[in-house]
């Protein structure tokens, strides 16, 4: 594969992600990543694509012995390069990828922080994101009833694998997800 394409990597996932929220989950996490690849000066178009693709094996393959390897051999099969599949293989701890790039720590960073950002957006009134704060997203994370499924060293994680204060990963996070509102269901009543 010469060049990487956002349709492919979109048809990819529409056919093997029939889910509303997983895909929409891959959108959140690609807005993330490619605002984090602008505010770096990398490949936005090429972390994106990765981003749209870290889960898109996950709805056939729920478990950890096989998500997102799975996914990655049908990555390879494709002609995706190697640096795909291994930036979508570190984004598992479980996987024994250790997360060395740029693209890897930020994937890893913006998983999980889009996933709770997106449900702290949705239990406002407002549902949105247009008028989230970072302050709300940090109390929310002290919440262990809120989104419990969420490990909270996790995202402090990922934020000090970007070498970021968590508060500033978080507004980061929020900023990328309001550009891309309205395709991520986030707007609400804003």
């Amino acid at each position: 594969m010469d060049t990487l394409s956002r349709d492919d990597a979109w048809a990819l996932l529409t056919e093997w992600t029939q889910g509303d929220s997983l895909r929409k989950h891959a959108l959140a996490v690609e807005a993330a990543v490619r605002g984090y690849a602008r505010m770096s000066g990398a490949n936005e178009e090429e972390w994106g694509i990765v981003a749209l693709l870290h889960d898109f094996d996950y709805e056939r393959y729920t478990t950890p012995a096989d998500h997102p390897f799975r996914g990655c051999e049908e990555l390879q099969r494709r002609g995706y390069p190697e640096w795909v599949t291994r930036a979508i293989l570190s984004h598992a701890d479980y996987s024994g990828v250790p997360r060395e790039s740029p693209l890897e720590k930020t994937l890893y960073a913006c998983d999980e922080m889009a996933g709770f950002v997106t449900a702290a957006a949705l239990v406002r009134p407002s549902r949105s994101v247009l008028d989230l704060e970072a302050s709300s997203v940090l109390k929310r994370m002290k919440d262990k009833a809120f989104a419990r499924a969420v490990s909270r060293d996790d995202l402090r994680r990922g934020a000090a694998e970007l070498e970021l204060p968590l508060d500033v990963h978080v507004g980061n996070v929020i900023t990328f997800l309001r550009e891309r509102a309205d395709v991520l269901g986030l707007r609400g009543t804003l």
